[in-house]
């Protein structure tokens, strides 16, 4: 476990990634900025691994927002353009 969150956490480190339209209205929704969701990455937890998630693999990522915050980012594999993509985000109390 672990493989596919480190070709995602390397794509994103190489600014190779994308922010859905889900994404986009959920970090509005939760006042999180892409740049923490993105900054995240670096020190994230790998909450879960999905080989076989459709459309595509993804990771479920434990981040924190500077006031110890935590909350969970989904982040997606497009194996078809090699590029992350941030699918959703959400607090883990369930907000």
């Amino acid at each position: 476990m672990g493989q596919l969150f480190d070709v995602i956490r390397q794509l994103v480190a190489e600014e190779r990634y994308i922010v859905g339209q889900h994404a986009s209205e959920r970090l509005e929704e939760r006042d999180i900025m892409e740049w923490q969701a993105v900054a995240g990455m670096e020190d994230g937890e790998l909450i879960a691994e999905r080989p076989d998630a459709m459309p595509n693999p993804a990771v479920e990522v434990r981040e924190s927002l500077p006031d110890g915050t935590e909350y969970k980012a989904v982040w997606s594999h497009l194996r078809q353009t090699g590029v992350a993509k941030l699918v959703t985000v959400h607090f883990l109390n369930g907000d």
